[in-house]
Parts: C-alpha cells; sequence; structure tokens
C-alpha cells in the first residue's frame, strides 16, 4: 500500500470522527490534526507547507471571524492571488489549498457555494486563480442536497498538470437538474453521479448540460465562473431534453468504443 491519508480539522468531534472511521477501515498509515488550518497549518514538510498528489475539501463557507491581517504577510506564502475581504474567507481556503497541491501533479476539489464563482469583491483573486491554468471544471450541483441547508453548491475542479487537450480550456457543467428529490432532502442517484462523471471525463459540449470554454473567453467575461454565465439552464419541463442529450452521448461513446474494439480484432487476426 502506497496510500497515505491527511486531514487538518478545527471542530474537535469532527476530527475524532474522521480518525476513526481510518481506524475502521482499515487505514493504518494516516494523520489527521485538530487546529485552525488558516492560523496554524499543522501540515508540514522541511519547514513548509505539505503538498499532495490529491486534496478533497469542503471548507467552512464564508468566515467571518479570521486573521484577515496575519494572513496579508503569510509566512507560508499562501497569500498568491491577493488577501480575501474580512467576511469572506474562502480564496484564503484556496490560496492554502493551491499552496499545497503537488507542484507536478495536484489535483483537488472542493465544494463552494456559488458566490466563490462571481462574487465582486473576489474578481482579482479569481482572475489569478484562472491565469494559474489550474482550473479544470465547475460543477453546478442541485439544491437540498446538504442535511442543513437547501442551498445550491458547486465543485470546483483543478489540476496542476491538465492533459493537452484540456490545456488553457474549464469545463462548465450544469447538473442542478440531476437530483433525485426524497421529501424535503434530494440526492444523487448511481445514474446521475454517473452522468456527471461521463461529462467530466469526455470534455465535450453537451447542449443545456456541459460545455468547454477557453480562459481567454472567461478572462474577457470579467473572470467569471459562474456556470449560468456560460450554459443556458433548462426549464423544469425541459428536463427530459438533458437526460436525452446525456443518454445520446453516452450511446455514441460506447458506439465508438465497439468500433474500436473491431478495429483492434481485425488487426489482431
Amino acid at each position: 500500500r502506497t496510500l497515505k491519508l491527511y486531514g487538518q480539522e478545527i471542530n474537535l468531534i469532527t476530527s475524532a470522527i474522521a480518525r476513526m472511521n481510518m481506524f475502521m477501515h482499515g487505514i493504518e498509515e494516516f494523520q489527521i490534526v485538530r487546529g485552525d488550518t488558516l492560523s496554524e497549518p499543522a501540515l508540514l514538510e522541511n519547514d513548509t507547507l505539505k503538498t499532495f498528489n490529491v486534496i478533497l475539501a469542503n471548507p467552512p463557507y464564508s468566515i467571518k471571524a479570521w486573521d484577515r491581517t496575519a494572513f496579508e504577510n503569510d509566512p507560508w506564502g499562501r497569500n498568491l492571488w491577493g488577501t480575501p475581504p474580512q467576511g469572506c474567507a474562502d480564496y484564503a481556503f484556496e490560496q492554502h489549498i493551491h499552496k499545497s497541491m503537488d507542484p507536478k501533479n495536484g489535483r483537488c476539489v472542493q465544494l463552494w457555494p456559488h458566490g466563490i464563482l462571481q462574487r465582486i469583491s473576489e474578481k482579482a483573486m479569481r482572475i489569478e486563480m484562472i491565469r494559474t491554468g489550474t482550473v479544470d471544471a465547475v460543477i453546478g450541483l442541485g439544491p437540498r442536497l446538504f442535511y442543513n441547508s437547501a442551498m445550491e453548491s458547486c465543485l470546483l475542479v483543478r489540476n496542476n498538470y491538465k492533459p493537452k487537450k484540456r490545456s488553457g480550456k474549464i469545463l462548465f457543467i450544469d447538473a442542478a437538474q440531476l437530483i433525485t428529490a426524497d421529501g424535503k432532502q434530494s440526492f444523487l442517484s448511481d445514474e446521475q453521479s454517473t452522468a456527471i462523471l461521463d461529462a467530466y471525463q469526455g470534455f465535450e459540449d453537451i447542449e443545456g448540460f456541459c460545455r468547454v470554454v477557453d480562459e481567454s473567453e472567461i478572462l474577457g467575461s470579467g473572470g467569471s465562473l459562474q456556470v449560468t454565465t456560460y450554459l443556458a439552464r433548462s426549464s423544469g419541463g425541459d428536463t427530459h431534453l438533458l437526460k436525452d442529450a446525456v443518454s445520446a452521448w453516452k450511446a455514441s461513446s460506447q458506439d465508438l468504443n465497439n468500433s474500436m474494439e473491431a478495429l483492434f480484432d481485425g488487426i489482431g487476426h
């Protein structure tokens, strides 16, 4: 086993649950630290932030009680794109994550509210993030997917070494309609999750569902990463059109795979 898991969490109970999960799943190579990621980052190596191949994060949304003054002269060099406003530390966490990605193959996915994609107060930092060339995809999710909130969230996917096909481009996926309602709570079915994953891996336009956009167009639009800026959201009555588009795209992909397999079989004979 070469997998090693690390994490930092300020909440005592949550950090304890994380350690219990490691033991319950038979994972011995891990380090879960309780502490404030912004003021006291604990995952260090050679007197600097430790870097990771993959980072998954659900940072606290728009916290106001944080040490903005210290971040202006951050000793760990995380103030790469600027200092976020006092009332919203979201881009402080995003810059911490950026600094913690392995320079060669670091990848990360963050769960954020949609505000991080278009707030005016963070425009300059967002533009600097886009200019790093690491923003890979923005995936808009539907409402009521979380027990404590009805808000729509998004996934911000970034990669320090994007494949050539994806270089200079960002994929936008509007998955807000891909939800299964269960009373007041909603969830993503396996089929819906697979549709999102297939769209991400396919990296192609599907009308009303996903679109590949050049970074130059995004910067020309003022650096907005809001999904609906680049994709017209279908009305509720047009949900079947989205399902048909996804189904058609999956069918064409399967046809291509079948053709390639037949070709290789022919070459083999």
